[in-house]
């Protein structure tokens, strides 16, 4: 990808390396009970201040400097984040609709979001309730190592296809789905989540499809990129990886063929009408 250089976007939230533990309980009473007993105990006053200033930074905890790798992650998901903002504002505008951005927020180890508390493990995930876009950067290497994806356009799938998301959101699509989820059972429920996943792959197509044509910014091979990582995420392959067999109607995302399927036919026809997944008898 033609990144470096590119605009950066300024809605990039940096967490990396934030404490996410547990905060003193009872507030500034609890700090004051905490002092009263240390000093009572003979602890060396200078240790308690430590204490009482670690324990009211809590969360917000400064970030310990990051590495060279990672400070260019940073700055290419950035790119790929204003990339999507140009894109999906354009759309909008077109359609007579206001893009509203969403915020992608750095992480390492474990985060707190408006949907909850999460760990680096459930990997990249968008959180509705704040519009928010959550990666802990370190998901990149399994994308390489564990499910053999490799390539920096295999990583802005990633991004796009979280963005696809908030496009949802803002479509008022992601709502319809969770009211239509509460009165199904396990099965239905998880057809409708392989549905919302795809039209998400579709919506990431679409980014390709304008970042490719309007601002020229893959080279070759990127598309192979992204197809290849479409498929390596695929809920069969993982099943399969993970247990030795496939159950499909336990899937939440959709095959790996769905998934690359769907985000050719968005990255084929750059239209958002051509990505009704809910609307199509054969996923």
């Amino acid at each position: 990808m033609r990144w470096k250089g590119r605009r950066q976007s300024a809605q990039v939230e940096d967490r990396r390396g934030a404490r996410t533990g547990p905060k003193l309980a009872g507030g500034g009473i609890g700090l004051l009970l905490l002092v009263g007993v240390g000093l009572f105990l003979g602890v060396d006053p200078g240790t308690l201040m430590q204490v009482v200033q670690t324990q009211q930074q809590g969360a917000s905890t400064p970030a310990p400097s990051q590495t060279g790798l990672e400070d260019e992650q940073a700055q290419f998901v950035s790119v790929v984040l204003a990339d999507t903002e140009d894109t999906w504002g354009s759309l909008f505008e077109a359609a007579g609709r206001r893009y509203d951005k969403p915020t992608l927020v750095l992480f390492s180890g474990a985060v707190q979001s408006a949907c909850g508390f999460a760990q680096a493990a459930v990997g990249p995930f968008y959180c509705p309730a704040d519009q928010k876009v959550y990666i802990d950067l370190s998901f990149y290497s399994d994308l390489q190592d564990r499910f053999q994806a490799p390539g920096d356009f295999a990583q802005a799938y990633v991004i796009a296809h979280e963005i696809g998301h908030h496009v949802q959101t803002l479509l008022g699509i992601s709502e319809q789905v969770h009211r239509e989820k509460a009165g199904l059972g396990e099965a239905e429920a998880n057809q409708l989540s392989v549905r919302q996943e795809l039209q998400a792959d579709c919506f990431a197509g679409i980014w390709a499809y304008h970042a490719d044509r309007t601002r020229n910014l893959l080279e070759r091979g990127d598309i192979e990129e992204g197809l290849n990582a479409a498929s390596a995420i695929g809920d069969d392959r993982l099943q399969r990886q993970s247990r030795g067999y496939v159950t499909p109607e336990s899937f939440t995302h959709g095959s790996s063929e769905q998934r690359v399927r769907w985000f050719e036919r968005g990255y084929q026809t750059g239209d958002v009408n051509r990505c009704d997944t809910f609307g199509e008898a054969r996923l």
